[in-house]
């Protein structure tokens, strides 16, 4: 995907205060935050010198002119002394930046709002800035030539963020190391709902719209975030332990969705007994017409669906809730650690099922003549346009069937459940992981399955 240049930080610098004809005069001697993170496939996404503790989004859309008019208002801590810092925006028109309740200098380049505050910020500050903003959100194109960010549907849109699509409809700090809680308000014309993340905390009708409010109180990734609009027939049930499960079904796909939906409870129930306390408030799904995306999305409660997902695949997303979700990459380097273990999970759903056994699933895809599943190791995508390829997936899910056939059942699900315990709302590297592991089974040797089938080039010698 390409990236505009971001403008010398001292050139917009000199040029904002041409235009204001004043100074900070705060005494902070900050310098501007980085623009980007430095991820190995997305190097701009994100931004430097603060830390997101909570989003809250009021949007309002209207599906006949696609427009969406948008405030921000992001509660952050700066890490160092800031003269300016970048939040992630593309496309749309920025109306206005307030910094602690004192209009802000911005600037535009490429994908990075540069926001230069009136007052500079001090390391440790909690601080708070406000963006309102408005026009037609756009659909970016991923390296792999998939679709993300605003999605025009046949009776709405969907908001979709994997892996830096969640830009294109709000501004914040766009890399899946920085997570934070979320309000997200969605105001849509009466007749149509609107559904996100989290919980539903209020519904409210406003002369010809309906208001729709939800609260995601625990820790979440941007590329996790997601807004559904359109027509949903919405069904609230319970799951274990009265989880509440809400799914919301566009009237054309409800007749083959509802009996795959049914199995969530068992499905939640499964994966808590295998991989720990379900990590969230509330689950369920999103189920979209088959043409609105080309993939389904872990979106962090509820998982999106274009169209009626299979039981394989309810159960790959639904697995992300604790991989991925609860326990989240701290780059783009490190998909594996979503999708392996997803891929693993539907492994062992069929084996508790009827299906084939993980030993067998694994063997076949050994002795298969699949180039495909060999180009690259799991934990090292040779670029951003094969972060989601099969070699992350299926050799990811081998990569964890090596660890069990070593360390045998009891303690491979210790290893897998207490991953989640330890790392839960939080970020982890693949290095984190590997050392998890070895701490867990101090007396095994696990260089040979990190050298030939986690980081190693081509197809081990041998099963």
């Amino acid at each position: 995907m390409s990236r505009s240049a971001r403008l010398v930080p001292a050139v917009a610098g000199v040029l904002a205060l041409l235009l204001s004809g004043t100074a900070c005069d705060s005494g902070v001697g900050g310098t501007p935050g980085a623009a980007g993170v430095r991820d190995p496939y997305f190097p701009k996404a994100g931004n430097g010198g603060y830390d997101v503790g909570h989003y809250d989004l009021a949007l309002d859309y209207t599906p006949g002119t696609g427009r969406l008019t948008g405030r921000a208002v992001i509660t952050a801590r700066a890490t160092e002394d800031l003269s300016a810092f970048d939040l992630d925006l593309v496309g749309l028109h920025v109306d206005s930046v307030v910094v602690e309740g004192r209009r802000a200098l911005f600037s535009r380049t490429g994908q990075e709002l540069v926001v230069r505050p009136h007052d500079g910020l001090r390391e440790g500050e909690t601080f708070s800035t406000t963006v309102r903003y408005s026009g037609v959100p756009r659909t970016l194109t991923d390296p792999d030539g998939s679709k993300e960010g605003w999605l025009r549907t046949a009776d709405g849109a969907a908001g979709l963020g994997e892996p830096v699509g969640s830009m294109a409809w709000f501004p914040g700090n766009n890399h899946p190391s920085d997570k934070a809680t979320y309000d997200i308000t969605v105001t849509v014309p009466k007749g149509l709902q609107a559904v996100s993340n989290g919980d539903l905390t209020s519904r409210t009708d406003k002369g010809g719209h309906a208001v729709y409010a939800w609260h995601t109180g625990r820790p979440m990734a941007s590329y996790l975030a997601m807004v559904a609009v359109g027509h949903f027939d919405i069904t609230r049930t319970t799951g274990p332990h009265g989880l509440p499960v809400l799914t919301a079904v566009d009237p054309a796909q409800a007749a083959a969705s509802r009996r795959v939906l049914a199995k969530i409870p068992a499905i939640i129930a499964w994966e808590e007994y295998n991989f720990g306390p379900y990590p969230f408030s509330s689950t369920g799904a999103v189920v979209d017409r088959p043409k609105d995306s080309g993939y389904a999305l872990e979106t962090q409660n509820r998982p999106y669906f274009p169209g009626a997902p299979t039981v394989d695949v309810l159960v790959h997303e639904l697995a992300h809730e604790w991989y991925g979700d609860a326990v989240t990459p701290k780059s783009w380097r490190d998909m594996w650690l979503n999708e392996g273990f997803a891929t693993y999970a539907q492994w062992l759903y069929d084996e508790d099922h009827g299906g084939d056994s993980a030993q067998k699933t694994f063997t076949d895809l050994y002795h298969r003549d699949d180039e495909a599943l060999w180009a690259f190791p799991p934990a090292k995508p040779s670029s951003a346009a094969h972060i989601s390829d099969r070699p992350v997936y299926e050799r990811g899910a081998m990569v964890l069937h090596k660890i069990r056939q070593k360390v045998g059942d009891d303690t491979f699900y210790d290893i897998i459940q207490g991953w989640v315990a330890s790392h839960r709302y939080g970020t982890a590297s693949t290095a984190d992981f590997t050392t998890y592991v070895e701490k867990k089974a101090p007396d095994e040797d696990f260089g040979g399955i990190w050298k030939d089938w986690l980081y190693g080039d081509g197809k081990p010698g041998r099963p």
